[in-house]
Parts: C-alpha cells; sequence; structure tokens
C-alpha cells in the first residue's frame, strides 16, 4: 500500500530548488510569491537561482547537498522542483531517503522529476505529485485551474478531472494505483531500481521535444520490456513541440501511439490534460484513481483512501 505524505496546512514550509537543470530566482519569483499567498512559508535552495555549473544548477554534488539537506529538514513539509530539464538520474543513487521514509513528504514536480516519482513509488511507497514548475505561474499562469491544483492536492483535496473523448479511446472502467509521467524518463528507468513497477496500475504518459521516430522507438521499448502487458489502465497525455526528419515519419504522434497500444484490453484515453503544456494538472503518484473512458467523455476521479 502506498503511504500519502500529510497534507499541507497554512504556515507550513515549502522548500523550493532545482535538483536537475538551471533556473534564475526571478523566473520563480511568481511562484514564490503565490506559494506564500496560499498561506506557506517558501524556503528558496541554493540551487535555485545559485551558480550556474554549465546546463546543471550546480555540480552533482551542489545539487545532491541541496536536495539531500531538504530531504532530512523535519520543518520542512513539501519539495517543490523548480524545474526540470536533464540530471536527477546521475543523483538518485546517492540520495539517502532514511529520514523522508520515517517523515514523508510531498515532492512536487514533473518533466525529468519523473525520476524521483518512480524511484519514491518504487523503491519507497510513498506517494508524490507530479504537477506544474515554478515557470508555469508566469505570465497569469499562477490564475488558471491547473495551477490551482497544485494547491488542491497538497491540501487534502480529491482530484476529479475530464477531458472529451478522442478516435482513438478504448472504453472501459478501472480503479487502481495511478504512476506514471514523462515517457522518456519512463524509458530511461528501464532496467533500474527505480522503473516503475507497472501491474494493476494506471499508467499516464506525456512528453515534450521529441523527433517522432523516437516516440515510435520508445513504445517500442516498453513493449518489449512488458511495461504495458498488465495494466488497468492507460492515459496518453500530451505531446509537445515535436520534430520530424528530413525524411517524414509519415505518422502523427497519437497514430504512432495507437499502433503500439490497440492490441490491449484495459481502458485507454488519448488527448488527457497533463504535459508540458498550460493544460497539466496535479496527479498524484500512487493515489487511487478511478479512470472511465465512455463514449462522451473521460473522467479519472481520485478515490480515498
Amino acid at each position: 500500500m502506498i503511504q500519502l505524505p500529510p497534507n499541507l496546512k497554512k504556515g507550513d514550509s515549502i522548500g523550493m530548488l532545482c535538483p536537475a537543470g538551471f533556473m534564475s530566482l526571478k523566473n520563480a519569483n511568481t511562484c514564490i510569491q503565490t506559494l506564500t499567498a496560499w498561506g506557506f512559508k517558501v524556503v528558496v535552495g541554493k540551487t535555485l537561482g545559485g551558480k550556474q555549473k554549465n546546463y546543471f544548477a550546480g555540480t552533482d554534488d551542489e545539487r545532491l547537498a541541496d536536495f539531500q539537506q531538504m530531504l532530512d529538514d523535519e520543518n520542512i513539509k513539501a519539495i517543490f522542483c523548480a524545474r526540470g530539464g536533464y540530471g536527477v538520474s546521475r543523483i538518485i543513487d546517492l540520495l539517502d531517503f532514511s529520514k523522508f521514509n520515517k517523515n514523508p513528504k510531498w515532492i512536487i514536480g514533473y518533466s525529468d522529476i519523473t525520476v524521483l516519482h518512480a524511484h519514491i513509488n518504487t523503491q519507497l511507497k510513498i506517494a508524490s505529485l507530479h504537477a506544474p514548475m515554478a515557470a508555469a505561474f508566469n505570465n497569469n499562469g499562477f490564475k488558471n485551474d491547473y495551477i490551482l491544483s497544485i494547491k488542491k492536492a497538497i491540501t487534502g483535496y480529491l482530484g476529479k478531472y475530464t477531458c472529451a473523448t478522442h478516435a482513438f479511446n478504448k472504453q472501459g472502467e478501472t480503479t487502481a494505483e495511478l504512476i506514471g509521467g514523462n515517457l522518456a524518463l519512463i524509458a530511461h528507468l528501464i532496467g533500474s531500481k527505480s522503473a516503475y513497477k507497472t501491474t494493476n496500475k494506471i499508467l499516464f504518459i506525456e512528453d515534450v521535444g521529441e523527433y517522432l521516430y523516437n516516440i515510435d522507438r520508445m513504445f517500442v521499448q516498453l513493449k518489449r520490456a512488458g511495461v504495458l502487458d498488465k495494466l488497468k489502465g492507460l492515459i496518453i497525455g500530451k505531446f509537445s513541440d515535436l520534430k520530424d526528419t528530413t525524411a517524414p515519419f509519415g505518422l502523427d504522434v497519437y497514430t504512432i501511439i495507437q499502433h503500439h497500444v490497440k492490441e490491449y484490453h484495459y481502458p485507454i484515453c488519448f488527448d488527457f490534460p497533463v504535459g508540458h503544456v498550460t493544460e497539466n494538472v496535479a496527479l498524484k503518484v500512487g493515489g487511487i484513481y478511478k479512470l472511465k473512458v465512455d463514449r462522451k467523455k473521460t473522467m479519472l476521479v481520485e478515490v480515498k483512501k
């Protein structure tokens, strides 16, 4: 059984850091101000707006130390990853989760943060929050329902989301533990101790900036590794800013994915609002959700444990 970290209340402290790619403090200011307006205290880590080391928000050792400090600090009730990018898998095996395991807290983020979601789910059986990060708060983003879904999730509200039907959907209804995240990272983790265990789970997948042929290749990898075989449900999210080769691949992204998943008999929905776009709802990785896909719409509802 997956353990959910305690809900946050006003006055609680949220740590904010960059465990992977670099982000300036300026780009995170609106996010910090919004979390403060929600009633939380924000503790800024050394890697947010700190010394950039090439692509990364500091060296591996610096990012490791910053994250470790916030994992161990009992006064910090959640860790908000300001951005993803790439880099968490370089430090994941060096993190000590022993204090976190005794006093769980919400780990918030998506994209490269999928590594943390998967590792914590598989190794520690603790839930985390796949959700928008700091840049999404900018340009009045903090006013939209997708950002507000973060506040609802960490304060105990149960998520309930709907989206329009899609021609490739496979109808059905199921209730199971929800796992998932970025396709590239889910594929990247296969064969490691952080890889998701997908049997009897609902899996959600999204991605950004990939070549169409690589989406195809990663789905071939998922199938060959048995990741899709024993799911109870599959949610295909948003695939944005995709690229094609000089000689076109010849299919759009959802057609590519549908080719690989059409053989399965569990409920499948396409174009769910999760991904590297504005429409990116907060989802509890490890939470129990009911997925219902019918002719009129798709509904994903969190079930109280």
